[in-house]
């Protein structure tokens, strides 16, 4: 899509566009930031090493999660009593860096639009506020109303309970036999 702003042109890279597409695939396994690890970022990093992009170890590739260990060597539970287990740290290191670089890039790609489309960037930021205040405003309200609500609740429960020390038969006093 190209965008006209005051004699500037700027078409969007397909790779942004791309991202904002939406996928019918939903896969179910183990997530890596919130990507599927088997359909997902196993091929992705086969190829990326086919391609001599990466070099993640190939039993990395071959078994990506492990049992997670503790300090003395034991395996480790988790409070439910099931084994806990970890993705290969050569695969996490690599999914960080992605997410770093793709944080950058999403960075980079704002501040290249808001730069070259100023008045457009900040008419879209006023846009947003306003349309958002009634929202805020509404939660506010809410939020008000349930932290009152949570305030008299606690008070009442504090009343009753000192109400029933009150009512409390006093104890029989002790008399000393002689």
């Amino acid at each position: 899509m190209d965008n006209k702003n005051k004699g500037i042109t700027y078409t969007t890279p397909n790779y942004i566009k791309s991202l904002l597409l939406p996928s019918a695939k939903t896969p179910r396994g183990r997530r890596v930031w919130s990507i599927d690890l088997e359909s997902a970022w196993l091929p992705f990093f086969t190829a990326t090493n086919v391609m001599g992009d990466t070099a993640i170890p190939a039993e990395a590739l071959g078994c990506p999660i492990r049992l997670a260990y503790s300090p003395d060597g034991s395996v480790k539970f988790s409070k439910t009593g099931r084994p806990i287990t970890r993705v290969a740290k050569p695969i996490s290191d690599s999914v960080t860096l992605i997410r770093g670089n793709f944080v950058a890039n999403l960075m980079a790609y704002a501040e290249d639009v808001a730069n070259k489309r100023k008045d457009a960037y900040a008419d879209m930021v006023k846009a947003s506020i306003e349309a958002g205040k009634p929202i805020v405003n509404h939660d506010k309200a809410e939020l008000d109303k349930a932290v009152k609500a949570q305030v008299e609740q606690a008070m009442r429960e504090a009343e009753a309970k000192r109400e029933a020390v009150d009512t409390k038969q006093p104890d029989k006093e002790l008399v000393a036999v002689a």
